[in-house]
């Protein structure tokens, strides 16, 4: 005979009081062995692929570096090709974030897109990496304590390269650049970095994104004769510009400089057009550290391909993370001490070892490099531990 224990509904609702005790403790979710769900919004077709390729392999290297763990948990990848297309960004972004519930959010490469997940990650609180996209506004008046970047803002590239024209000098200068966010604020930061040192610029030159038509523009600065012309250009446009620099006739009569996306990527397709361009960056050829010569060769053996900066900034992205989880044990529930951890992390990167601003941004050294042969040579330092000043930005 089976005897029926009578129904105590004060006993059920302390039983399932102290259940749902246990499962609201912090780490009660990972402890049980979720993985940790890292979402990854990059481009994978379209002109930014490789960027995007790139970023992945630096920040799932860094991972593999540390033993393939977050804080002793396992990783899962969820991956959204954002096509660079800013119009698609909010709906992707919220693919990753409400979809598939991801814990950590790590993209993208165009500003345009970056700006999309800012709105998302703002809203859903979502711990936010930016391995590239340089828009000032990510850090500056839309900063937040879960958005964190590991590349560099616009600003900050350009910004020494005007002292040192200045202090070569140089007073007068022409600017060209394509007419978007990210051209206007690389602009912007070498005209507050020349202009401080005493330098003016003569005149501002824009032509529409994505348009390469230099002809016209190439002749009205035959004609200005500067001492010298910053510009900002990245990829294919970059290439023609300094191809049609040379066929032109003003290389060696005018100093063309840029930012270092200018000759990144393309001195295979411009031959010995590029030959003695100066740049300024925070990564280059020629870094002779041990940290830097162990992660290029790392790198090769691992995707049989040669790092570039967006490889070692998704890299940063990877040692980013893993000193907060590392901190936290693994338990994103402490939000406060994850982000405290990775604000106060020290990066020893290939680009040299880096900080975290108080925005957020990487405080870093920015290299002089001169395009020597197919290399970005590094020959100097413009501006040690450089931050941004983050315009804007109120924290908290």
């Amino acid at each position: 005979m089976i005897t029926k224990t009578p129904f105590d509904r004060r006993e059920f609702i302390k039983t399932a009081a102290a259940v749902a005790g246990v499962a609201s403790l912090p780490g009660f979710a990972f402890a049980q062995g979720a993985k940790v769900r890292i979402g990854l919004m990059l481009p994978y077709t379209g002109t930014f692929a490789q960027l995007g390729v790139a970023i992945t392999n630096g920040f799932k290297l860094a991972i593999e570096e540390n033993g393939g763990k977050l804080g002793g948990r396992e990783l899962e990848y969820f991956t959204v090709d954002d096509e660079s297309d800013p119009g698609k960004a909010t709906d992707n972004a919220n693919k990753l974030v409400t979809r598939d519930k991801v814990d950590v959010l790590v993209g993208t490469v165009h500003s345009g897109v970056e700006m999309g997940i800012v709105k998302v990650v703002r809203e859903s609180g979502t711990l936010h990496i930016n391995p590239n996209a340089g828009a000032g506004a990510a850090t500056g008046a839309l900063c937040a304590p879960n958005i964190f970047r590991t590349s560099f803002t616009n600003w900050q590239p350009s910004y020494p390269m005007g002292k040192v024209l200045a202090d070569r000098g140089i007073k007068k200068v022409v600017t060209l650049t394509w007419k978007y966010g990210a051209g206007e604020e690389a602009i912007e930061g070498f005209k507050e970095g020349f202009t401080k040192a005493g330098g003016s610029i003569v005149k501002e030159m824009y032509l529409p994104f994505p348009s390469v038509e230099f002809q016209p523009l190439l002749t009205e600065i035959a004609s200005i004769k500067p001492d010298a012309v910053f510009v900002f250009f990245a990829g294919g446009g970059a290439a023609k510009l300094i191809k049609d620099w040379q066929a032109a006739g003003l290389k060696g009569k005018i100093g063309l400089y840029g930012s270092g996306f200018l000759t990144d990527g393309i001195l295979d397709a411009v031959g010995d057009a590029a030959e003695g361009i100066e740049t300024t960056l925070h990564y280059g050829d020629g870094i002779e550290t041990p940290k830097n010569k162990t992660f290029r060769l790392h790198y090769a053996k691992t995707y049989k391909l040669q790092p570039d900066v967006y490889a070692v900034q998704g890299y940063d992205a990877g040692l980013l993370l893993v000193a907060g989880m590392k901190a936290v044990k693994g338990d994103m529930s402490k939000k406060k001490e994850l982000y405290a951890a990775m604000e106060s992390a020290k990066i020893d990167s290939p680009r040299g070892a880096w900080t975290m601003s108080k925005a957020h941004n990487p405080i870093q050294d920015i290299y002089l490099r001169k395009v020597v042969g197919k290399e970005n040579k590094v020959i100097g330092v413009a501006h040690k531990a450089l931050a941004d000043p983050a315009r804007g930005c109120k924290m908290g």
